[in-house]
């Protein structure tokens, strides 16, 4: 067959193939950044979250004299407090022993939303984490 309509629509096929691959490259950028913000994010409310906690020390072993210890119930209202101030429920609070001093480490989930890569069969949600780890100070100025 010759003559002018024997190619036609094969230019809007490749433009169509064309402009998907386009369109999952802007996701990959788009949401990859946004992930990106929510590790970011993640991580700086575990930090937060922990210093809020290594500031709850025992005071009445404090004042008496003795060592400045985090109190594990002051640290752990402090901590989710902190996080349920900023909107956020999914944390884990422990209280590992490193040399001796207790210290406080926090845990924080966070879930980002996929706009783009979802329509892609990439999956709609991503949850990432972030962990920060304080403890007192017991030096003296």
């Amino acid at each position: 067959m010759t003559g002018p309509g024997r190619d036609a629509g094969r230019v809007s096929l490749f433009l169509a193939v064309a402009m998907t691959g386009v369109l999952v490259v802007i996701g990959l950028a788009f949401d990859g950044a946004g992930q990106l913000r929510s590790m970011q994010r993640a991580d700086n409310l575990a930090a937060e979250a922990a210093r809020s906690g290594g500031q709850a020390i025992d005071r009445a072993r404090a004042i008496e004299g003795g060592p400045k210890e985090i109190d594990e119930d002051a640290a752990r209202a402090a901590v989710d407090g902190y996080l349920a101030a900023a909107g956020v429920a999914g944390h884990t609070v422990t209280f590992p022993v490193v040399d001796g001093e207790k210290r406080v480490r926090v845990r924080v989930t966070v879930t980002y939303d996929r706009y783009l890569l979802g329509l892609f069969g990439f999956g709609n949600t991503v949850t990432v984490s972030g962990e920060a780890t304080a403890r007192a100070i017991t030096e003296e100025p």
